[in-house]
């Protein structure tokens, strides 16, 4: 009998950790725009231009 109580108090304790964590993020903005990430996968990525490598510098290396 004693090991449900001591289980009871367990989960207490756990279910208080989440509920503090949940309201951490809550009050730090982790949950302030639940619209952008869902339509992030949408958007295009930005090209990044590869400068030319320029042949006359590679020649004068050898």
């Amino acid at each position: 009998m004693t090991i449900i109580y001591f289980l009871i108090a367990c989960s207490v304790v756990l279910a208080i950790c989440f509920l503090a964590a949940f309201f951490w993020s809550h009050n730090s903005g982790q949950n302030k725009d639940l619209y952008t990430p869902a339509i992030r996968i949408l958007f295009d990525d930005e090209l990044v231009e590869e400068k030319p490598s320029n042949e006359n510098n590679s020649e004068k290396d050898n």
